[in-house]
């Protein structure tokens, strides 16, 4: 199943560890990080360890047997011994924006020819992640670690495991190509900010499944393509490890997941802009509009004026006179998507320190963040 341009742990470095936990009706093995983290890649030795805890998911709505069904098919990864699987969002839904709702009937088949039924705890539309339920009695699960997607590095070799084209168990190789990418959620008026781009082959059908460094460690969810065949080019994204966690743990605890909200719109500051401008500093997000009573305003951020206003600068608009955006809390920003990582860290309702220049100097204004229209 696809969408957008196209959809498609922790341990000692030199040690692996393996723990078997056997109860009455399944059989769960946990496996710490790869001997490969020690620095090298093993694609072969990678896809043996992790691949059993990759699953292939399989969405229904409707009645095939009536001919007004429809199916989709999708990957994912075991998280856990409770029998939790992790996938994108539009693998197990339909619709657009509001109206997004869960398909009737979903499937979860394991590498060893097992498919059970699943539940949808919840899902996050703005990450494109959803966690599923299922009963892990007679299973053998292999749950797959999440690794830390800010440590991650252009350049870095990665593997892409999941059922390309409903053939299951593929693996894909490449590099980390770019970070702090934005990708195309399911909530069009924002993107997933942090993602991750690599060259590894993502196709129609790997969306959800796992994206892992050399130690086997989840970075990302393979979620989008950009192409203009349907078919990988080389060009694709993974939804981020951290920002996936993060709408994991709230939808386990609340079955839903709440985004702060700043409510500006901004555009990039680089040295050009700045002395074409004669701004004070050469990076940061310059405000361009500001949410008619949103947080920003509410705390006293400007916009240099409206639309009407705008004058081309090397082939885009501008708007001169706003304030510089460059620090929200404890995150340095650089560019808008920095802006958009920075609160996405956040939570609605916290209080936090914002830095700007205004009239050539700094200042720091108090801002309380607000809740994301639409979750």
């Amino acid at each position: 199943m696809t969408i957008g341009l196209a959809g498609c742990g922790g341990g000692d470095d030199d040690v692996a560890e393996t723990r078997t936990v056997t109860t009455e009706t399944s059989k769960v093995e946990v496996v710490g990080e790869s001997p490969a983290a020690a620095g090298t890649f093993d694609p072969a030795a990678i896809y043996a360890r992790e691949a059993p805890g990759v699953v292939t998911i399989y969405s229904l709505s409707g009645s095939l047997l009536d001919g007004d069904g429809e199916g989709g098919q999708g990957s994912g990864f075991v998280l856990n011994g409770d029998g939790e699987v992790v996938t994108n969002a539009h693998v197990v839904t339909r619709g657009e924006n509001e109206e997004i709702e869960v398909v009737e009937d979903v499937y979860v088949e394991f590498s060893d020819g097992n498919r059970v039924p699943a539940d949808v705890l919840g899902f996050d539309p703005n990450a494109d992640v959803a966690l599923l339920k299922i009963d892990p009695a007679g299973l053998a699960l292999r749950p797959l670690p999440f690794g830390d997607s800010d440590a991650v590095e252009v350049g870095e070799p990665v593997a892409a495991i999941g059922s390309p084209f409903g053939e299951r168990q593929s693996l894909s190789v490449g590099i980390v190509s770019a970070v702090d990418r934005d990708a195309q959620s399911l909530n069009e008026e924002f993107s997933i900010p942090g993602a991750i781009q690599t060259d590894a082959a993502i196709n129609p059908g790997n969306s959800g499944g796992p994206l892992v460094d050399a130690g086997g460690r989840v970075i990302g969810l393979n979620q989008s393509i950009e192409t203009g065949s349907g078919a990988s080019a080389g060009v694709g994204f993974a939804v981020p490890s951290n920002l996936a966690q993060r709408s994991v743990d709230q939808i386990r605890e609340n079955g839903e997941v709440d985004y702060a909200f700043l409510g500006v719109s901004t555009t990039t500051v680089y040295p050009q802009l700045a002395e074409r401008f004669d701004l004070p500093v050469d990076e940061g997000a310059w405000v361009q509009e500001v949410t008619i009573d949103g947080p920003s305003e509410d705390a006293g951020l400007r916009a240099g004026g409206t639309e009407d206003d705008a004058v081309p600068f090397q082939a885009q608009p501008v708007i001169d006179g706003g304030d510089i955006i460059t620090r929200v809390g404890d995150f340095p920003i650089v560019s808008p998507s920095d802006l958009s990582e920075a609160v996405a860290r956040l939570n609605p309702g916290d209080e936090v320190p914002v830095v700007i220049y205004r009239d050539n100097e700094r200042r720091s204004v108090s801002l309380t963040l607000g809740l994301r229209p639409g979750g």
